[in-house]
């Protein structure tokens, strides 16, 4: 087994803890046992490791281990989700960009999978995008033939975005033509997120557009979060990466809704 260390001693903290974030990134939960062995240090380091990284809110303390996975009230950073599903991300960006047209105005809300998007929408320029995504900006900014405009806000590094009431307030003043929203949870015919600013921060999103698609990956079906989103009748389009099974596909169908899965990526 792999273990850590440095020239003469034993791996320093923040390089250890760092290693464990990377591990968890690949792995997306790992045994205390496993830590400790893996790492050459006890088990009780390892537990005050994860009890600083999960107050840090990059992880969560499962019985006997850690997780990043997400749960009703938990959402793994944005520095671990961008390093997951890359294969996943390009089919749903690829399906997502057949949406737009050049000229059009989209909105494109926080999350990795958002990130993704932006990349693929530079050969539907021009284009105006709005956005509270910092990566979706970084990697924005400096193109031709598109307009960029960002929602200023409180920046939130665990979602890498703005929100809260500026933003809002930003989002009741535009409108666009399409916004792009992802979800950590659907369940029945229900739309999920952990937290309540990047919820309202979404919803102004979809009430600045006129028509909005959802993105989400497959194994987030069937699960839910703390607080409601939407309902998938808000969107008039919905995509992900792969089939998310019978009982996940069987409201959808009653409801008369499509799911687009995204089987090729460019």
């Amino acid at each position: 087994m792999l273990r850590f260390s440095q020239p003469g001693g034993v791996m320093k903290r923040d390089d250890r803890r760092q290693a464990i974030m990377d591990h968890l990134a690949t792995h997306r939960a790992a045994s205390l046992d496993d830590l400790a062995l893996r790492f050459a240090v006890s088990k009780m380091t390892i537990h005050r490791d994860l009890d600083d990284l999960e107050q840090a809110g990059f992880l969560r303390k499962l019985r006997g281990g850690a997780s990043v996975e997400p749960g009703t009230q938990f959402e793994s950073d944005f520095r671990i989700r961008a390093r997951q599903d890359a294969g996943a991300k390009a089919r749903m960006a690829k399906a997502a960009a057949a949406l737009v047209e050049p000229g059009m105005t989209v909105l494109i809300n926080d999350g990795s999978m958002a990130a993704v998007l932006a990349e693929t929408l530079l050969d539907r320029r021009p284009l105006t995008v709005i956005t509270n995504n910092a990566a979706v900006l970084d990697r924005l900014r400096a193109e031709m033939r598109l307009r960029l405009i960002a929602l200023g806000g409180e920046y939130d590094a665990k979602y890498n975005g703005f929100f809260g009431m500026v933003t809002e307030n930003a989002l009741s003043r535009l409108r666009a033509d399409l916004a792009f929203i992802s979800s950590p949870a659907v369940n029945g015919l229900s739309v999920f997120h952990m937290d309540a600013n990047v919820v309202r921060t979404k919803r102004a999103m979809m009430a600045a557009a006129g028509q909005s698609c959802l993105l989400v990956n497959h194994k987030r079906f069937g699960t839910a979060a703390l607080h409601l989103l939407a309902d998938l009748t808000e969107f008039q389009t919905i995509i992900t990466d792969d089939d998310p099974g019978a009982d996940a596909r069987a409201p959808l169908a009653q409801a008369g809704l499509s799911l687009t899965i995204a089987t090729e990526a460019a």
